[in-house]
């Protein structure tokens, strides 16, 4: 009975978000109270819920302070001086350019937000394809693609919801991929350069290009004119983001902890006026606060879920119905099936209904929840193509092309990335085969 009720609430779940009846966070926070109450637990509500949501306050609070952080760094012109050298050594060049878009998305897709990325990515590129005859189909591509391996970062979505879902910390779940990320990124580069090699094959070097166009397509990149630029601080910026990145790897102190220093030092040294300071912090809260709600909601939703123990008996149900020559290789089957499934449905139908039930089965096999987790994330490059994803019809319509095109000319590329990344993980012992 708990596994039917568990199962049906995954169910009424993904329906509700999918059909856009109810949002995502609204749905998460709504249907566990009203099965808990249905099921006869509502004297164990309010505890279950907030065992939840305590247990998703550190990733809550680090995704909160690193979109704070880094929306300040773009805002105080940390990128400013690669956009602009990106932008003088691409010139004519359809190999460089393409290149240098890889280069361009990659960089500002730190922040973790697809909109900006493209926003940023395409208002800088877009003149230099038109002037020189470039497809604006593969200057989409490239960016989609970027976007798509960096969508990883923990403050970018998918790895906290994993995180949250699975009650992992970012040193359980994303560090140890970063060698997956950097494969996934390699490949991203190689596309661009087949990409823009065949470009150049058929327009060939554009020697005698607009340096208007370049200069304009400089000033809108990186904001020229903006009071909130930083220019004298530039070094600064950089030297504190390196070592707080250099902290998190090395886990000097808690990712929650490291982001909101690392937020206090650079508002205060950046914009040491009050007022401005809190400007900036209202400019970056509705990114920030969309997500970060989302992720106390799904603490309710997974408290409740393990409370009751719905998802003991759900995981119990799954196992036996696997067969048992592929329950040793749950976290293969775990990445390969993250494609399509992100692909079909959202981060948050996946991350919040699927991947909990998943890494209960496997544990029957000796698969840790760490390593679900991390296979959960293999499959994400593929998952921007999906037209259940908003910044992806930013980026179409940015460009001028059709969603279906973009899916057509760059889907098998995305699967490619992913296999790239799983292939990775696999060699290193990210996850067990």
């Amino acid at each position: 009975m708990l596994a039917f009720m568990g199962f049906l609430m995954i169910i009424v779940f993904m329906f509700l978000i999918m059909t856009k009846r109810l949002s995502a966070m609204i749905a998460l926070m709504l249907v566990p109270i009203i099965f808990a109450v249905i099921g006869g637990f509502w004297k164990g509500i309010g505890k279950m819920a907030i065992d939840g949501v305590t247990s998703v306050a550190p990733t809550g609070i680090m995704i909160l302070f690193a979109i704070l952080y880094f929306g300040l760094m773009i805002d105080a012109g940390l990128f400013d001086p690669v956009i602009s050298q990106i932008l003088k050594l691409v010139k004519g060049d359809p190999l460089k350019i393409a290149i240098g878009t890889a280069v361009l998305a990659v960089l500002v897709s730190l922040d973790g937000d697809g909109t900006t990325t493209y926003m940023i990515t395409i208002s800088a590129m877009l003149p230099l394809y038109q002037r020189i005859g470039m497809k604006p189909l593969v200057l989409a591509g490239i960016a989609v693609s970027g976007s798509g391996v960096m969508n990883l970062l923990p403050w970018g979505g998918p790895t906290a919801r994993a995180m949250s879902a699975l009650g992992l910390e970012t040193s359980d779940l994303f560090t140890p991929v970063i060698p997956s990320m950097i494969g996934g990124l390699l490949f991203v580069f190689l596309l661009a350069f087949y990409l823009g090699r065949k470009e150049r094959k058929r327009l060939g070097i554009i020697s005698s290009e607009n340096e208007a166009i370049l200069e304009q397509a400089a000033a809108v990149a990186v904001g020229e004119g903006n009071e909130l630029k930083r220019p004298k601080l530039i070094w600064f910026n950089g030297l504190l983001t390196i070592a707080l990145l250099v902290g998190l790897i090395m886990e000097v102190l808690p990712t929650a902890v490291l982001f909101m220093l690392g937020f206090a030092i650079a508002a205060m040294v950046n914009y040491p006026n009050m007022d401005v300071q809190k400007e900036r912090v209202a400019a970056y809260a509705g990114n920030a606060m969309s997500v970060v709600g989302m992720i106390f909601a799904a603490g309710i939703f997974t408290g409740i879920l393990s409370g009751t123990k719905m998802v003991d008996a759900m995981a119990n149900t799954l196992i036996t119905h696997v067969p048992a020559a592929w329950g040793p290789h749950f976290a293969v089957i775990t990445a390969v099936i993250s494609a399509p499934f992100t692909f079909f449905m959202s981060n948050d139908a996946f991350y919040y209904g699927v991947l909990p039930l998943v890494a209960k089965a496997a544990a029957a096999y000796g698969i840790s929840a760490e390593a679900i987790g991390r296979a959960s994330l293999l499959g994400l490059p593929v998952h921007l193509l999906s037209p259940l994803v908003p910044s992806t019809y930013l980026l179409v319509g940015m460009v001028g092309a059709e969603f279906g095109d973009l899916q057509r000319a760059f889907l098998k590329w995305a699967c490619v990335s992913a296999l790239v990344m799983i292939i990775v993980a696999l060699v290193i012992g990210v996850i067990p085969f």
